[in-house]
């Protein structure tokens, strides 16, 4: 049986999912504005993330929120947090390419210890509860089993107009595809981590990315049988400037090669 606070995410997610699919269906007639270079913001993300705090705050109005587009309401004291993206993936989105989901994360004390990911085109539900696993709907999951670089096909997210990174990635990437079965960009980071612990992604890494990113994609994959941290092997992959997630058996070797080109960069610096 799933956890009760699952069943509330997934509740509020669908909610906002209606909506998502109607404006996706029509999303040339989208009124966008901008936020910064390249970084989209459409009414439908604005309207998901009010059906996505209506709902969130009547169930537990005790706890805070931290929302993609509005920011920290609530508490700043209290002890449980909803982290909420109501549309990650939105360039996707608003080029019509269907790829994008919702991801709704739960902290206590600063922990998380539960979160979902849902995909309202493919009618996929990733869930996970510490200590209890991982799951797409009520299947359980798990990360890749594979060993070998050469059979790993990671994912990553490429820098783009206006974002940093650029150099660093572009020392990366050499090293990755000729040691890798391949690389994929899909545009949503919370996607590609449920996919890490789905086994469909051996590895994901990626630089600058917020807590409302990766939150419940973290604890999904780790559930999973999967290690996630930042590109050190040390630090927080939550709040952090970088983040690694893949399988045990390929974690020191990818975090090595991508530590290599960061090296390589420094020396041609």
């Amino acid at each position: 049986m799933r956890p009760a606070i699952i069943n509330i995410m997934d509740g509020a997610a669908r909610k906002a999912a209606r909506s998502l699919i109607h404006d996706f269906n029509e999303v040339e007639h989208l009124q966008v504005s901008r936020k910064g270079p390249a970084d989209f913001v459409s009414e439908a993300d604005r309207r998901a993330e009010n059906i996505l705090k209506r709902e969130l705050e009547a169930a537990h109005p005790n706890f805070s929120l931290l929302l993609e587009e509005s920011g920290l309401i609530g508490d700043t004291k209290a002890i449980d947090q909803w982290i909420v993206d109501p549309l990650d993936g939105t360039t996707n989105f608003l080029h019509a390419i269907p790829h994008f989901c919702i991801s709704i994360a739960h902290a206590h004390k600063g922990e998380v210890i539960e979160g979902i990911i849902f995909d309202p085109v493919r009618d996929e539900f990733f869930w996970a509860a510490k200590g209890h696993g991982a799951y797409i709907k009520n299947q359980r999951i798990r990360v890749s089993a594979r060993g070998s670089l050469s059979d790993a096909v990671l994912a990553t997210g490429i820098p783009f107009l206006g974002r940093g990174g650029k150099e660093e990635m572009m020392a990366m990437l050499p090293l990755v595809m000729e040691y890798t079965a391949g690389v994929r960009r899909f545009g949503s980071a919370a996607l590609d981590l449920a996919y890490v612990a789905a086994g469909r992604y051996d590895g994901f890494w990626e630089f600058g990315l917020s807590p409302w990113d990766v939150a419940a994609g973290i604890l999904i994959v780790r559930e999973a049988g999967g290690m996630v941290s930042d590109l050190d092997g040390r630090g927080d992959a939550a709040n952090g400037k970088s983040i690694l997630a893949t399988n045990s058996a390929l974690y020191n070797s990818i975090g090595n090669l991508l530590r290599k080109g960061l090296r390589n960069k420094l020396k041609s610096m």
